[in-house]
Order: structure tokens, then C-alpha cells, then sequence
């Protein structure tokens, strides 16, 4: 299992860290998949920066464990391990929840909540489980903002990423997303009207369900 090193990244202060936020991003997106191998001279040219920059990219994501670097293999995202992903799930309890319980109904990070409910809404309706899974992490990045913490923030990021290549490598992610899109609305419909302890254990109930389907999958499809 990856040494966990969170770093507060949500205000880039050079390019490299601009850059690694934005590979990030992709992480999260699901655009890069776990055990994908990474092309330096490809994605300096995409990303337009140069080599040394972005091997300075790399050292950032591989000291937060999100890439690795093996000697004359060069440099691929990880693959969680179920280790990874149960420990990814118990510090998602620890912060989600407690986010949840204790915020004001009307903080301002609602709105993202309700937003990524509807883009997830919209891209279920399209039939794209991809699209529907970034709007799930949107969602929960949401209820970890009504902490107000910068740094709780940004360990989310790095979670999010991890998680998501997770879900990459299963299969089906209409089976591992599609629950999830009303679950999100309820939790949100319970939060706004100040049931936030109903809330926070509903939450609760759905990370373990949650965590359960992806060993489940998990299990399954990674020999």
C-alpha cells in the first residue's frame, strides 16, 4: 500500500504544481486509468511544458502516491490496492461525515452539491457511467468543502483520484454508479431541510454500501 503524503494543492504556486493539479483532474475524470503507462515526450508536447518541468510533475504525483516511477520501466498511475481502498473509504467516513453533521444547511457548498446532482442527473440520461462518476466525486468534494478546511480539501482531491482508478479498472460502471445518482438527492434533500444528523448517518450507510460494491467488483476483476 502507497505512503499517503497530502499536500494542500488548491492554489497552485509554480507550473509544475499547476500542471499536476490539472493531471489530477484527469486522474479523477477517469481520463488516465490505473496501470497506464505514462509517454514523457507525449504528454510534455500535450500538456505543452517541458520535459524537466514535467519530470518534476512526476515527483509531485508520485510522492503522493498517485503515480509510480520503477527504473527503466518509467513512470505509470498506480493501481490501488484493496488495502488502499478500504483505508480510502474509512478516512472518506471520518471526514464526510462529520462535513455533513455539522455544516449550516445553507452553506454555499450546497450548491455544488446540487449542481453535480444535476449533471450527474443529465449524464445518467445520456447513458455516460463515466460522466456519471465525475459528477459523484463533484458531489462529495461538495460535502467535504462545508467543512471550510482547504487542507481536509485538498486530502480529498488526492482521495478522489486514487478512488477513481479504482473504479477504472471495474468493468461496469453503470452497476457501480447508477445507485448512487438518487442517493445523492436524498442526502442533499435531507441536508437542506436540517436533518443533518439523518443526513450524516445516511451518508454513512452509503459509504459502507458503497465500499462494499467496489471490493465486491474489485475482487472479481483484479487478479
Amino acid at each position: 500500500m502507497a505512503t499517503r503524503r497530502f499536500t494542500s494543492h488548491t492554489a497552485p504556486s509554480n507550473l509544475a504544481d499547476s500542471v499536476a493539479e490539472t493531471i489530477r483532474g484527469q486522474l479523477i475524470d477517469g481520463a488516465l486509468r490505473a496501470g497506464q503507462r505514462l509517454s514523457e515526450a507525449a504528454l510534455s508536447e500535450q500538456l505543452q511544458i517541458s520535459r524537466n518541468t514535467l519530470r518534476e510533475v512526476f515527483r509531485i504525483l508520485v510522492k503522493e502516491g498517485l503515480l509510480l516511477h520503477e527504473p527503466n520501466r518509467g513512470v505509470s498511475v498506480v493501481v490501488p490496492s484493496i488495502a488502499d481502498i478500504i483505508d480510502i473509504y474509512r478516512v472518506r467516513r471520518l471526514i464526510e461525515c462529520q462535513a455533513l453533521e455539522k455544516a449550516w444547511p445553507l452553506h454555499p457548498a450546497h450548491k455544488r452539491m446540487r449542481q453535480a446532482i444535476e449533471d450527474a442527473a443529465a449524464a445518467r440520461a445520456a447513458g455516460d457511467w463515466i460522466r456519471v462518476g465525475s459528477a459523484n466525486m463533484a458531489f462529495h468534494a461538495g460535502i467535504v468543502a462545508l467543512s471550510d478546511s482547504e487542507r481536509l480539501s485538498a486530502m480529498f482531491a488526492d482521495i478522489a483520484a486514487e478512488l477513481r482508478l479504482a473504479f477504472g479498472l471495474l468493468d461496469d460502471p453503470e452497476y457501480l454508479h447508477a445507485p448512487f445518482v438518487d442517493h445523492n438527492a436524498r442526502l442533499l434533500q435531507l441536508f437542506t431541510d436540517g436533518q443533518t444528523a439523518d443526513a450524516a448517518r445516511e451518508l454513512e450507510a452509503y459509504l459502507v454500501q458503497s465500499e462494499r460494491m467496489v471490493l465486491a467488483v474489485y475482487a472479481r476483476e483484479v487478479r
